[in-house]
């Protein structure tokens, strides 16, 4: 019986994630770091609500077997480059350095089909920042899934994200090469992870992009 711990528990992934977790028979405590009140009790369930820009005061209390890490905004939710980067990477980058201080073992972390340091695009740019962060970490286990557009009910309307997946959805079935960026529902992608977790995994690191993440349904 082992705890898990989430970041990014009130987005449309990390929500699916969590009550997933506490659906399973495998975890007996899920613990999870949010920006407001996730707005329902389990009795597995510790909720902290905390201040990011304020890691410090808090990081002794990311204690646990399984980091689950599935925060991230979008740039015009953000308002500017460096606001995404500051949630995307600073407060991800934080909690994952924490967990592995205080012992923390496997990493899940929701990243990018296309990050890359070389990428003209900053957004998969600061994903490979933090993949690469990730790696430098002592995690004994660390597994990245590349979803591309993540579909599912959102408290921010996201309409250009919405045509973007219509669009991927049309381009995968038509266009060789584009499979990797057709869309996946936040529910499926959640279940995928979770499956992973709860599977017989062997230490090192682990990569799932879109069609390996299916297979773990």
């Amino acid at each position: 019986m082992t705890t898990a711990i989430v970041i990014g528990a009130t987005g449309v992934t990390g929500s699916h994630i969590t009550r997933k977790l506490l659906e399973s028979g495998t975890h007996s405590k899920v613990v999870v770091f949010c920006r407001r009140p996730l707005g329902y009790k389990h009795p597995k369930l510790v909720s902290h609500v905390v201040d990011f820009e304020a890691m410090p005061d808090w990081a002794e209390l990311v204690r646990g077997d399984d980091l689950f890490a599935a925060m991230g905004t979008t740039l015009s939710q953000a308002g500017s480059k460096e606001a995404q980067y500051r949630v995307d990477y600073s407060y991800q980058a934080g909690v994952i350095e924490a967990a592995a201080s205080n012992g923390v073992t496997r990493l899940f972390l929701v990243s990018s089909p296309n990050a890359s340091t070389n990428s003209p695009f900053f957004y998969s740019r600061m994903k490979a920042e933090l993949d690469a962060f990730a790696a430098r970490m002592p995690f004994t286990t660390r597994v990245y899934f590349r979803p591309a557009i993540i579909r599912g009910d959102r408290p921010d309307r996201r309409p250009a994200e919405k045509i973007g997946g219509i669009i991927s959805q049309q381009l995968a079935t038509w266009v060789p090469g584009m499979r990797k960026y057709r869309p996946i529902e936040a529910a499926a992608l959640a279940q995928a992870i979770v499956n992973c977790a709860l599977d017989e995994l062997a230490e090192g690191t682990h990569e799932y992009a879109l069609d390996e993440i299916f297979q773990l349904l």
